[in-house]
């Protein structure tokens, strides 16, 4: 067992004996990339003999606050992005609106909250700005001093991810570094990770080892379009235009938790020139990643580090506005990524960047560069002390 995590102040936490030995890993389902996030850091906690739990936290609230927060987010990304991105520029003001957001959040969150005060975990590390308000309010009316980090999972950072008192911030880049120590936030407590992926995309399998594992021609071209979890986004008209590459190439979908997008789409017609496999919810991201060439969707932080991770470039297509479109400027001035606007002009982006090899090469150099496909355990060592690099 490794010592027990110091924050970097200095404060240890004063559970128990017994609850000091759990780690307590917290999201919301608002957008499938937290889970995901907070699913990869208990792998690695236990991976590492650390007893771990994840909670997704909106199950802790009432149901109509859990509608805001997931439901009705699904509902903007698939019928009013722009609304969504309007939002998310809106309430981008630091520091301004917390004591708002807080006394609405702790109206609605009564279980989360007694569940931190009955079973005060070892430390706590956080993958939604949700729990992270809520506990740090608890520190400072209830004195618990369970230390606490926060997992960015995007490649900037909101303003809805402010908080001072936090004692680990964990970002994506370095330039997100230097905006939260602009921000007043303490340069010791921040520390440059990457979002955390499952520790399966740092295992190596080559590429046509995958194919083969996975019923896939290991001789073509495969071109990766992926829905994100929750199966949103025009993916028909993605695949549609996917298939209709220059040159022999398969496709495969990813519909995520979207069983109509499935169905719809295992009903296309055939197209000798570019086979077509379709997967429903799948906890093989890894493998299907390691298989492909190119991976298509849109910009969300999560499924872009597993893309990097696994050496894919990446073609951005229709991201959400707000924090996928920053995402998406980022990759794009990295030189990792090309964005179609126009769905009618995929086919062609696409068929002229797997044409220009040199081109194509030079990008995938960039991303093995800039992939950090150890981001989990890298924020493991740090929360239990094994490593305190920034």
């Amino acid at each position: 067992m490794a010592p027990l995590a110091r924050s970097p102040r200095g404060e240890t936490s004063g559970a128990s004996a017994d609850s000091q030995e759990e780690i307590l890993v917290l999201s919301a389902a608002a957008g499938a990339g937290h889970v995901s996030a907070a699913e990869a850091l208990v792998a690695e906690l236990n991976d590492r003999g650390q007893r771990s739990r994840h909670e997704e936290v909106l199950r802790l609230t009432n149901p109509v606050f859990k509608r805001l927060y997931s439901d009705l987010y699904l509902e903007l990304v698939n019928h009013q992005p722009g609304l969504l991105g309007w939002m998310y520029d809106a309430l981008d003001k630091p520091w301004q609106f917390q004591k708002r957001r807080l006394a609405l959040d702790r109206l609605n969150t009564g279980p989360l909250k007694q569940l931190l005060r009955s079973h005060p975990p070892r430390l706590a590390i956080c993958t939604h700005f949700l729990p992270a308000e809520i506990l740090l309010h608890l520190r400072r009316k209830d004195g618990l001093q369970i230390p606490l980090g926060v997992v960015v999972t995007d490649l900037d950072a909101h303003a809805l991810w402010l908080y001072r008192g936090v004692d680990w911030y964990f970002v994506a880049r370095e330039e997100t570094k230097a905006h939260l120590v602009r921000l007043g936030i303490p340069a010791e407590t921040i520390h440059v990770t990457g979002i955390p992926v499952h520790p399966s995309f740092a295992s190596p399998l080559p590429r046509r080892e995958a194919r083969l594992n996975l019923d896939l021609d290991p001789d073509l071209t495969t071109i990766l379009v992926v829905a994100g979890g929750f199966g949103v986004g025009p993916v028909e008209t993605i695949v549609r235009e996917t298939r209709g590459v220059r040159g022999p190439v398969q496709v495969v979908a990813i519909c995520g938790k979207n069983a109509r997008l499935e169905k719809r789409l295992r009903e296309l017609p055939a197209n000798e020139g570019a086979p077509l496999h379709v997967v429903g919810f799948t906890r093989e991201m890894a493998e299907w990643m390691a298989a492909a060439d190119l991976f298509v969707g849109k910009a969300g932080g999560l499924s872009s580090s597993e893309a990097l991770a696994r050496g894919l470039v990446l073609v951005i297509v229709n991201p959400i506005p707000g924090q996928e479109e920053r995402n998406a400027d980022h990759y794009l001035e990295e030189g990792l990524a090309i964005r179609c606007n126009n769905l009618a002009t995929l086919s062609w982006k696409i068929s002229s960047l797997l044409e220009d090899a040199p081109r194509l090469d030079q990008m995938r150099q960039r991303v093995r560069r800039l992939a950090q496909p150890k981001a989990a355990s890298h924020i493991a060592s740090i929360v239990l002390g094994g490593d305190s690099t920034s």
